[in-house]
């Protein structure tokens, strides 16, 4: 077996550093700060592929749903997918 000498000042340091890891892996950490998606308009047009504007008359019209912190306009993702979900409209046969 090979062994490998490190002075004590570096052995320290490697041994706090495993110490931190071990103290970040025991506290439990959501995967999602957030549990929900929020958009922000750019996002949100390009989504749609819809204009600034014609989300402006959507938020006005109380179309979509959103949120407002200072200047900052927010849209949930689950309110868009359920917009979309009360308009569709299934294919139907010309005959």
């Amino acid at each position: 077996m090979e062994s490998i000498t490190i002075p004590t000042t570096d052995f320290a340091r490697l041994l706090d550093k495993i110490e931190n890891i071990g103290r970040k892996l025991e506290k439990p950490t959501p995967a999602n700060p957030l549990t929900e998606v929020w958009l922000d308009i750019q996002e949100t047009c390009s989504l749609l592929k819809i204009s600034k504007r014609t989300l402006q008359s959507y938020r006005d019209n109380g179309i979509l749903a959103f949120s407002q912190i200072g200047g900052k306009i927010y849209f949930r993702a689950q309110d868009i997918e359920e917009h979309l979900k009360s308009h569709y409209n299934k294919a139907f046969n010309k005959k």
